[in-house]
């Protein structure tokens, strides 16, 4: 099996053997699920609009809650250079955290897929935005995954970890709400950076690639800065 398989199966039985899997899925799946029945019951709206219109704020909160610790907590206690001193590269040992945070929010994503059922129990379900959201929810949070994971391998405190992943994941999200205010000349590469812009393409099930594109270069380059971060510490 691939090293970078092994850390994150690793990585998996430690989220579900400790509090954080347990409380963040939960916590997010009762606010989602509060606000999409509050939508389908108050407001009357059976579709899944709401429910994807909200995904890119909560992830910002939800994501660093996943990624914080992830190299953070191994430089801290030492168990990284444990982990490293095996036969691993720095790159599977990035991966391999990356695939572990991945699961646990797929898992997350995965429940609410309820409320799709929901929404085609009542009436009919436009299947080609909802497919294009779940998606569009899966590329995004692996953009957030490896802004959180490259946070957290700059770091020793997870806390820290926890603000630099948001503070950079709050500034692709509010790239898209300042276009109007900058210079013509600025407003497409502003717009291309805006991380739920792209998510919003999707959304309406529409695949283009330069949004594929957009989130795989994102995914990429945290790794790679994360990969990085671990490498420089044979520069010292």
């Amino acid at each position: 099996m691939s090293p970078a398989l092994v850390i994150s199966r690793r990585e998996i039985r430690t989220y579900f053997n400790s509090a954080v899997a347990y409380i963040v899925v939960t916590v997010f799946t009762v606010l989602t699920g509060y606000l999409f029945f509050t939508q389908l019951f108050v407001e009357k709206q059976a579709d899944m609009r709401g429910f994807f219109n909200i995904m890119p704020l909560l992830f910002m909160f939800m994501v660093p809650a996943i990624t914080m610790r992830l190299l953070a907590d191994e430089k801290s206690t030492g168990t990284l250079e444990l982990l490293i001193t095996m036969p691993v590269r720095d790159w599977e040992v990035v991966v391999g955290k990356f695939l572990a945070a991945m699961a646990l929010l797929c898992t997350a994503i995965g429940l609410t897929l309820v409320f799709a059922l929901t929404v085609k129990g009542l009436g009919p379900l436009d299947r080609g935005p909802t497919i294009g959201g779940y998606l569009g929810l899966v590329l995004m949070g692996g953009a957030y995954v490896s802004i959180g994971v490259m946070a957290s391998s700059l770091t020793r405190n997870s806390i820290v970890s926890f603000i630099v992943a948001f503070a950079i994941s709050f500034g692709l999200y509010l790239m898209g709400r300042l276009t109007q205010f900058l210079p013509q000349s600025w407003q497409g590469l502003v717009a291309y950076l805006s991380i739920d812009g792209h998510f919003e393409n999707i959304g309406r099930g529409v695949i283009d690639t330069r949004d594929l594109i957009y989130y795989f270069s994102v995914i990429g380059v945290g790794l790679l800065v994360a990969t990085l971060s671990l490498e420089s510490r044979r520069w010292k």
